[in-house]
């Protein structure tokens, strides 16, 4: 049997939607699951948005990046209400509008031209191209889920669990 190798764009894509799927989302999702509805839209100070925020923030930037800086929809993001909103949105609602965007971007990354991946665009004022974009979604996903994760154990003084399952000390 004759297996069909995948190219670089199909490995970016894919491996990309696993880490947003797959990794990140079930952190946030965990980390939800620990706060109170409070404690999503508390801030830590003057400096520091709240989770529900971050939350926000990660829908903004998907739909502005990939939706529409690859998918080509209407760039209708305001940025500022992002991190000016003070909530409380319902988790429930905060939850709903994660899963709609992450299943949107990975709907747009996977019915992508590959071919076009390497071509310039304008997005948030910045030329760029399509593998940059889907590199910078999927780092700035992991960055504000690792920013969660840590509010989350300030708040909590817990241990997330998210390696309970592997020896990260195998070395092979």
């Amino acid at each position: 049997m004759t297996e069909k190798r995948q190219t670089v764009a199909d490995q970016l894509i894919s491996q990309s939607v696993d880490i947003l799927l797959n990794k990140s989302y079930p952190r946030i999702l965990t980390c939800l699951g620990e706060l109170s509805d409070d404690e999503i839209w508390r801030r830590p100070n003057e400096h520091l948005v709240s989770v529900g925020n971050l939350i926000l923030h990660l829908c903004g930037n998907m739909r502005q990046w990939i939706i529409s800086g690859i998918g080509g929809a209407p760039d209708k993001r305001e940025r500022a209400k992002e991190f000016s909103e003070k909530g409380p949105i319902p988790r429930a609602d905060l939850i709903a509008r994660l899963d709609s965007t992450l299943k949107e971007v990975a709907q747009v990354l996977r019915n992508a031209d590959h071919a076009k991946l390497t071509e310039s665009r304008t997005v948030q004022g910045e030329v760029t191209t399509g593998v940059s974009v889907v590199l910078h979604v999927t780092e700035h996903f992991s960055y504000h889920t690792g920013q969660i994760s840590l509010h989350t154990k300030l708040l909590k003084n817990i241990d997330l669990g998210y390696y309970k399952d592997r020896d990260l000390n195998m070395t092979t």
